[in-house]
């Protein structure tokens, strides 16, 4: 059934790497909302095929760059994404996905919500100092200049000025922007590029550019009347410290149905993290049949 022209629209900026059958699996299930897909760079020819075949109309590919993790690569797929889902018409929100992500709710549910929320953006964003970043409160991502070797931290320990007139934030890169406010966010990249020259060299650059703009009147006035601090995404950060969440197996199906950590928490979970085909299969088939996911490919 084609959807109201009066409800709101998302379109999903997904993030992928690797696993071509669950990235399929999960453009299915985001059907009928539009996809700007970005492959990463370093991915070889032969996986950026597989992921890329077969693709339905409604599903865009960006110009691949490498994005390693903790690199600026990241935001700029990001911002690369926001730019292809504000020239698509009906949009009125957009998410950042990454290809491990899946909806744990109905497409009709997330329509509810953004239909009550049409202004609004969902995300985790909190101004630095952040306590739960360290002593510094995360300034020393900023402060100083940094590179990433893998998954390990190059920090060159001199100090550097920081911008001007910028309010510093950080969270989650998982977020759901309103088009207003992914736009403000794009304008900020493309107008002052002596902020990517900076954030080029900040840590972990896709937790604090965007949070940073978004955080900062002269870019995004109205911010805060219209940023509801709310994580849609169920990730079980339980257990020893690491830098990835664990993938989602059966052991945890029970959890992920009831969309919640918390009885008080204001918001269900719309997406969980991470999926695999070869780990969490019989998990995504249990949400395809709960809320009626992928029903043509089911068929």
């Amino acid at each position: 059934m084609a959807p109201d022209a009066a409800s709101p629209e998302l379109a999903c900026v997904v993030l992928a790497h690797n696993d071509p059958q669950q990235v399929h699996r999960l453009i299915e299930a985001l059907d009928p909302f539009p996809i700007l897909l970005h492959v990463d760079a370093r991915a070889s020819d032969e996986m950026f095929a597989a992921i890329t075949a077969g693709l339905p109309p409604r599903v865009g590919v960006l110009e691949r760059r490498r994005t390693a993790w903790a690199t600026w690569g990241a935001v700029e797929a990001e911002i690369e994404g926001y730019r292809a889902a504000l020239a698509r018409p009906g949009i009125t929100h957009i998410a950042l996905i990454s290809g491990a992500d899946y909806p744990i709710t109905s497409i009709a549910e997330i329509r509810s919500l953004l239909q009550d929320h049409r202004d609004d953006s969902f995300v985790v964003s909190a101004k630095l100092p952040y306590s739960q970043w360290g002593r510094t409160g995360g300034f020393d991502r900023l402060r100083y200049r940094h590179w990433a070797l893998g998954k390990r931290m190059l920090r060159i320990p001199i100090p550097r000025r920081l911008p001007r007139d910028v309010v510093f934030a950080g969270g989650s890169s998982s977020k759901i922007l309103s088009v207003e406010h992914a736009r403000a966010v794009v304008d900020a990249h493309d107008e002052h590029p002596e902020l990517v020259r900076f954030w080029r060299r900040t840590w972990s650059s896709d937790e604090t550019f965007v949070d940073s703009i978004l955080n900062t009147p002269r870019f995004t006035p109205g911010w805060e009347g219209h940023h509801i601090n709310a994580h849609l995404w169920w990730i079980d950060w339980a257990g020893p410290r690491k830098k990835s969440p664990p993938w989602i197996e059966t052991d945890v199906l029970d959890r992920i149905l009831r969309r919640r950590f918390d009885d008080d928490q204001e918001f269900a979970h719309i997406f969980a993290r991470k999926f695999s085909t070869a780990a969490s299969t019989p998990v995504l088939d249990r949400l395809d049949a709960e809320y009626g996911l992928r029903a043509a490919a089911r068929a």
